[in-house]
């Protein structure tokens, strides 16, 4: 590894202390954002470059580029994404090769981001990987260059550490950073009032993701579930969960709410979700639910093959069992989705309550708030060294 020539403390006198932080897609972006927030307060003077979004350059980073329009989910999907990441790949080996730069902080985003680990361990700059490539579900053989190519790893989930320890990998859990955003167990009557919804009536939330090949694949059927819903239950309130980006083409009696998931999710007594990210936090809301997942036939042929794991949604995962309900590729169909909603959205229900239960559980393993203060103390212990 290169001599940086820094004592204890982070950076030689006179010396700006740089680091480079590149995350690809919107989540990641929000959790880079907190740490650079963190190191600012840390380290005066701080200079911070990168790769990201609005909440990385909101946050104060230097952008070299922009992640917005580059994420995109499947295999066969990501193939049109290629040269504009190479694009931007080029570049930030250009920036890496300056010399100036102390630490790099990766986040999430494996694919783009082993070839940036590539180019910053050949120039000896030392490598924080934040939110770990999901090994222990497919593509094992990422743990080699985990392994060979980072100094750090922080990991958000429980069972991360042990996995990537057990395979050479230098892994610390350091909580899931949702908890530094998602108020845990919502207020729902207020939640509901908040959003304009009446707080007497149940709402059911759709949340069909982020990314417009997302919403586009999952719309028609996410729509035709809630209208079931309402077909049998007409007093219940549908809000969904959308974002700019997405298309939702007659929406009917579901009303749209823009930019605001969380407190969705929050208002919502049961929630139909795609797989990901929104299930946790529908587990620190305390919100039943549903998950869904959908993507280009070959890509769902080839991660099935690859795959490593029962299960899909991150609750089930943390849980380790099903504890929400998944329909996959197929089995997205309003009929059975719309069968698993109804019993959720009934007070008292025997599938509510236990759902309930195990959204306690699947909260108490996610460890404790404080995820990006801890990470930011990892890249000081390494810009130390």
């Amino acid at each position: 590894m290169r001599d940086h020539g820094l004592p204890v403390g982070g950076t030689a006198p006179g010396r700006v202390t740089t680091i480079f932080v590149s995350a690809g897609e919107p989540s990641g972006d929000a959790h880079a954002a907190h740490v650079v927030a963190a190191l600012r307060r840390a380290i005066p003077g701080i200079r911070v470059e990168g790769v990201g979004g609005a909440h990385l350059a909101a946050a104060g980073a230097e952008l070299l580029g922009r992640i917005e329009g580059l994420t995109v989910m499947g295999f066969v999907e990501v193939v049109r994404k290629i040269p504009a990441h190479l694009r931007l790949l080029r570049a930030v080996r250009e920036r890496l090769a300056r010399g100036d730069v102390q630490l790099v902080v990766l986040v999430d985003y494996p694919g783009f981001h082993h070839r940036v680990a590539v180019a910053a361990h050949a120039l000896g700059v030392p490598v924080l990987y934040y939110v770990a490539p999901q090994a222990w579900a497919w593509r094992k053989g990422r743990v080699r260059w985990l392994r060979k190519l980072t100094t750090r790893v922080a990991v958000i989930l429980p069972f991360e550490e042990a996995f990537f320890r057990a395979h050479g990998v230098p892994a610390t859990f350091v909580g899931h950073p949702l908890l530094d955003q998602v108020p845990a167990v919502a207020d729902r009557r207020a939640a509901k009032a908040a959003l304009g919804l009446d707080p007497s009536r149940p709402v059911l939330g759709v949340f069909p993701g982020s990314r417009q090949q997302e919403v586009r694949r999952m719309w028609e059927a996410f729509r035709g579930t809630a209208e079931r819903v309402l077909d049998r239950r007409p007093e219940v309130q549908v809000v969904v969960a959308a974002t700019p980006a997405g298309h939702y083409p007659e929406p009917g009696a579901l009303r749209l709410v823009y930019g605001q998931p969380v407190d969705c999710l929050a208002a919502s007594d049961a929630a139909l979700c795609k797989s990901g990210t929104t299930t946790l936090q529908a587990a620190l809301t305390d919100t039943p639910l549903v998950i869904a997942y959908s993507v280009h036939r070959l890509s769902y042929e080839i991660g099935r093959r690859l795959a490593r794991v029962r299960w899909l949604g991150l609750v089930n995962l943390v849980a380790d069992r099903e504890i929400a309900p998944e329909f996959v590729q197929d089995r997205v169909r309003p009929d059975l989705m719309a069968d698993a909603l109804l019993p959720l959205l009934a007070e008292g229900s025997t599938e509510r309550t236990r759902q309930l239960e195990d959204l306690a559980l699947v909260r108490s393993r996610l460890g404790e708030p404080g995820a990006s203060e801890r990470v930011a103390r990892m890249a000081q212990e390494i810009l130390a060294s």
